[in-house]
């Protein structure tokens, strides 16, 4: 058997493959440095023309454009009134700040368990959990598949709740023909590099309530009441801080940058399907390993390929499959540790192992594999031939 790379073979690749990274092209430069030779670099009209442009493209009457996806989300909180004592049932499988944003309002996150097949937040976890100081779920997108909405939507209807999505892995999916961003009282968006566009760090809230909007875009500016632009229009320098805000503001030219990813968002999405359709059919007979469950009635955005080792067909853990991996020059990641289990939570919340069972055990399985629109076809064989390889090596012969 030829060996692999982390066993002193040849590995598949000399340098590494990330599993995502950003894509940027001369085009997206020129139109940064026109708007940083403009009046306005920042609290300008590029801010409102992108948000604008993401309420249309998702089919929501409001966004609004802040500093970074974590941003997006406190501001979320903050929208529908989010205090001490209140609790916010959340996904155990996401991204750290899916939970910080209910903590930095005071409120407390109580973790509802996943589908193990999906990752998705499992809606019969839901309901148990709700107490009467329940004000709201969030639902994260995993991977950029949409959630349950129907769902979750009866939950929160019965109880009274607000339903907030996570779709910092989803936009360009959709649930049912309806645009995530358009299926919850709140959604958030994220446009760090690795996601699915870009504006360096950035994010966006939508939703169709005037209400919520006008109170993110206060809370964004400190909770001045009225923004530079608006206060010029009126000849005044005078406003009013009703509310406890953040410096939350993004820049024009981030936003510039944002337009023009926008527009190249549908052939992104078809490549990462591509590539996504690609390594299903090139894993379909391995025994040792599956990706996720794609469900009907939804379109997939993919902004994580994620794969589940079958260890009763290894003979070896995850961190050694993952170990090999990076040996072979593929750029594998985790996502993502239960929340639960971070030590912040632990100390202050006192959770332990064991609180939901199904996050925790894919979480011992799982590896996500490298998907990004610039992955020419070279770098897509590259992760199969060395999946294969490794997983050939491991794999305990019947």
């Amino acid at each position: 058997m030829t060996s692999i790379a982390l066993h002193g073979g040849k590995p598949v690749r000399t340098s590494l493959l990330p599993y995502a990274t950003q894509l940027i092209d001369e085009t997206d430069i020129e139109k940064i440095a026109d708007t940083l030779r403009s009046s306005f670099i920042t609290t300008g009209p590029l801010v409102q023309e992108f948000e604008q442009a993401l309420a249309n493209y998702v089919g929501v009457e409001h966004a609004a454009a802040l500093s970074s996806g974590t941003a997006a989300l406190h501001a979320a909180m903050f929208a529908i009134g989010i205090k001490p004592g209140d609790e916010v049932i959340v996904p155990a499988m996401t991204f750290i700040a899916s939970a910080n944003c209910i903590v930095y309002q005071g409120g407390t996150p109580v973790f509802a368990d996943i589908d193990p097949d999906t990752l998705l937040i499992d809606p019969a976890s839901v309901e148990p959990l709700i107490t009467g100081r329940t004000r709201a779920i969030i639902a994260v997108d995993y991977a950029g598949q949409a959630c349950d909405y129907d769902a979750l939507q009866a939950i929160a209807n019965r109880h009274g709740l607000y339903l907030v999505a996570d779709a910092s892995h989803a936009l360009g999916a959709s649930f049912k023909r309806r645009q995530v961003g358009s299926v919850a009282d709140l959604t958030t968006f994220s446009f760090h590099p690795v996601k699915l566009i870009t504006t360096g760090e950035g994010g966006m809230v939508t939703t169709p309530n005037g209400l919520f909007a006008k109170r993110i875009k206060q809370f964004r500016n400190h909770g001045i009441t009225m923004e530079h632009s608006q206060r010029a229009q009126l000849n005044t320098w005078d406003y009013d801080v009703p509310s406890l805000g953040f410096n939350y503001r993004i820049t024009d030219f981030q936003c510039a940058l944002g337009l023009r990813q926008l527009a190249k968002l549908p052939q992104w999405l078809d490549r990462r399907n591509s590539i996504a359709a690609y390594y299903d059919r090139s894993f379909k007979a391995l025994t040792c390993l599956a990706p996720l469950t794609r469900l009907t009635q939804r379109t997939h955005a993919y902004h994580l390929y994620v794969i589940k080792l079958a260890q009763n067909y290894l003979r070896c853990s995850q961190q050694v499959f993952f170990n090999a991996l990076r040996a072979e020059g593929i750029g594998v990641n985790v996502h993502f540790k239960p929340v639960y289990l971070h030590s912040y939570y632990r100390d202050t919340l006192k959770t332990k192992p064991g609180l939901c069972p199904n996050a925790e055990f894919v979480y011992q399985c799982m590896i996500s594999l490298p998907l990004f629109p610039g992955m020419v076809q070279q770098d897509v064989d590259d992760v199969v031939l060395a999946v294969k390889k490794v997983a050939k090596y491991y794999v305990i012969n019947d």
